[in-house]
């Protein structure tokens, strides 16, 4: 089955220093048909103007994944950890028995998007742990490039779910496909360009949800970046 998530159709929180749109229900935002996904249950959308952000604040017992897209993302946390994060950067919190982060825009001039993931974890009460590694376009230009997984293969960033997310930049020149294993149940999010998936056309924003079908079909990328999750239904 196939369900289509449409951009416009997500949750909208502007506070003018941020203007972010939600995927699933998060915050003010409720919607009885969009609160999660499986383990997924959050995508936020989020744009931030210069040298504001989100102040300390603390998490537990979830997988707190940051996709920059462009801008530089500023990260502290009470484990000791900071740094800017930049395009290509993917970032993982495992929040654990809890944690305290802050996420600013790092410049003063220009804003910083990033889309803001968070998985449910297979187990509770870890100690908290945060890790980030870099993509490079190439590396997932005309491929479903892995980026975070189970068990941190092929370089991924290392969630604790029995998930697998993956990134990829189409051209238009290559049709990809990801077959899932029984039992496991995708989901595409767009976040920018066009593109068709298992037959349904698809832009920037718009997301489908894939479940008793066992192969994803990528095609007519038209300056495309997408992330794909491999997920238990």
């Amino acid at each position: 089955m196939l369900q289509i998530r449409k951009s416009e159709e997500r949750g909208i929180a502007n506070f003018g220093w941020l203007d972010s749109r939600h995927t699933f229900s998060f915050g003010h935002y409720y919607d009885p048909k969009h609160t999660g996904f499986g383990p997924l249950l959050v995508i936020n959308e989020d744009k931030v103007t210069p040298a504001q952000g989100f102040g300390t604040h603390g998490h537990r017992d979830m997988e707190i994944i940051s996709y920059v897209l462009s801008g530089a993302l500023e990260h502290k946390d009470s484990m000791g950890n900071g740094s800017v994060l930049h395009y290509g950067d993917v970032q993982r919190m495992s929040a654990g028995t809890g944690v305290r982060h802050s996420e600013f825009n790092h410049s003063h001039d220009e804003g910083v998007h990033f889309l803001q993931i968070w998985i449910q974890p297979d187990q509770v009460g870890i100690q908290p742990s945060y890790e980030e590694k870099h993509f490079t376009p190439e590396s997932k230009t005309n491929t479903l490039r892995l980026i975070a997984s189970s068990d941190g293969r092929g370089g991924s960033v290392l969630i604790h779910q029995n998930a697998s997310i993956y990134a990829a930049i189409l051209d238009g020149s290559t049709d990809l496909e990801h077959k899932l294993e029984t039992g496991r149940q995708a989901y595409v999010h767009v976040i920018r360009g066009t593109v068709n998936v298992n037959g349904t056309p698809l832009r920037g924003g718009d997301a489908l949800k894939i479940t008793d079908d066992n192969l994803i079909t990528l095609k007519e990328g038209k300056a495309v970046e997408l992330l794909l999750f491999d997920l238990p239904s």
